[in-house]
């Protein structure tokens, strides 16, 4: 449950944040990211939707994501995106595959894998777009994060123990 409930929490800091910006704020490309905030959570989002929908046959394939411009779009449709990801959080760990192509090669390939690996990859994923939604934040808006704020739970803890 501790990978869930970290997962949980991250999915809390990026709600609060959708909270605090409005929808042009979500969806404005930000010249520092090439990108916009709403892209950054459409993405995070859709890995964790694949997963969550490769469950049960026990194949996941981040690949053949949707990429629905709503999430990329709609800061409330991405709200109501993680809190229904939050929900499917329960799942029992298994095993499973991953079915991938790397690089511009075609040819997929299957890597085994569980669930719980996966959530893993998924949450330290999501940390890493936070950073770079951080980023987007500072351009856009006057919003101020926590200074944990898209930084891994390691690099945390590091910095504490060097602060002692």
């Amino acid at each position: 449950m501790y990978l869930q409930n970290a997962i949980r929490q991250v999915f809390t800091e990026l709600q609060d944040v959708l909270y605090q910006i409005d929808n042009e704020q979500y969806f404005k490309r930000s010249h520092n990211l090439n990108s916009s905030i709403g892209q950054h959570m459409r993405h995070t989002i859709e890995l964790f939707q694949a997963l969550m929908s490769g469950y049960e046959s026990g194949t996941v394939n981040y690949d053949k994501r949707k990429r629905d411009i709503v999430l990329e779009t709609n800061k409330t449709a991405a709200i109501k995106a993680l809190n229904d990801i939050a929900l499917q959080l329960v799942h029992h760990n298994k095993d499973m595959v991953l079915e991938a192509a790397f690089g511009m090669q075609s040819e997929r390939i299957i890597i085994e894998t569980n669930f719980y690996r996966e959530l893993a990859y998924n949450l330290e994923h999501a940390i890493h777009h936070m950073a770079l939604i951080r980023i987007g934040l500072n351009e856009l808006t006057d919003i101020k994060v926590s200074e944990n704020f898209g930084v891994a739970a390691s690099t945390i803890k590091y910095r504490a123990e060097c602060a002692q």
